[in-house]
């Protein structure tokens, strides 16, 4: 487990419009979509609590209103509560959660800006909250990664950041062909190559100095620059890892979860 001392901040980007599921970000953020009974935004949260990080700064953009109502009425909506009607006075009976030491900060990014915009904002709160480093991921994927041990990675080598690195699932079944028969066949199996950016990232304060404005986005050109001067490095996640890009991603992390196989949810 993360020293919880270290209140190392983890920003978690919740401001697109994801128009890719318009099916459900119509009506709120990506975020804020439910796998089982909780936003995506939680799942995600309580995999960094698990290892101790609880200070939170979301990127708020569009429709952050959704996620700001739902973590301001939180204690409300998952505590026992003895409610005096004549005056209103409400007393939390008796602790109805574990999320209960969370500290969130939540910031209106723009509604238009872009991922390392979102980014850039943070900087006056991260001086207030005196931290060389923070963490960063998107709020729109799910994944088992020991994200103490990225920090613990990050730190080894002194770079000024570190990307974790994953292999999705291939989106077709794969066959092994021999003389013209299927030896073998493997459904959606995990890519031998092809690493993709997975989130999960450890980064120094000094990197938003590589972000020019709102207009920039981080996996184009600070993420360009941090490889061109040796300065990214990556830690390589051969466990689970899924994005909810598409509504039938977003059907698949609900029949994981359904099924009792969501592999993500290490804090059972």
């Amino acid at each position: 487990m993360a020293d919880n001392s270290q209140k190392i901040p983890v920003a978690i980007l919740c401001g697109g419009k994801g128009t890719r599921l318009r099916e459900e970000t119509e009506f709120r953020p990506k975020p804020m979509i439910m796998v089982g009974d909780k936003p995506m935004i939680w799942h995600i949260m309580k995999t960094y609590a698990h290892y101790g990080f609880t200070d939170f700064m979301l990127c708020l953009g569009y429709k952050g209103e959704m996620i700001r109502e739902y973590f301001y009425n939180y204690d409300w909506n998952h505590s026992d509560v003895l409610l005096e009607l004549g005056s209103k006075k409400a007393t939390k009976l008796r602790n109805g959660h574990h999320e209960e030491n969370w500290r969130i900060w939540l910031i209106d990014t723009g509604a238009e800006t872009l991922t390392g915009g979102r980014l850039k904002r943070l900087a006056a709160h991260l001086d207030d909250i005196g931290s060389d480093i923070f963490m960063a991921t998107y709020g729109d994927g799910v994944a088992n990664v020991n994200v103490a041990e990225v920090l613990e990675f990050h730190r080894s080598h002194g770079k000024l950041a570190t990307v974790t690195a994953v292999r999705p699932a291939s989106r077709f079944g794969e066959l092994m062909i021999e003389d013209d028969l299927v030896r073998s066949f493997k459904e959606k199996p995990q890519t031998s190559e092809g690493w993709i950016n997975g989130g999960y990232f450890v980064l120094h304060r000094k990197v938003l100095d590589l972000i020019a404005s709102d207009e920039t986005i981080f996996e184009a050109e600070p993420l360009r620059t941090l490889s061109e001067m040796g300065e990214l490095a990556v830690y390589q996640h051969h466990g689970f890892w899924q994005c909810m890009d598409t509504y039938r991603e977003l059907e698949l992390l609900n029949e994981l979860h359904n099924s009792g196989k969501a592999l993500w949810q290490v804090w059972q």
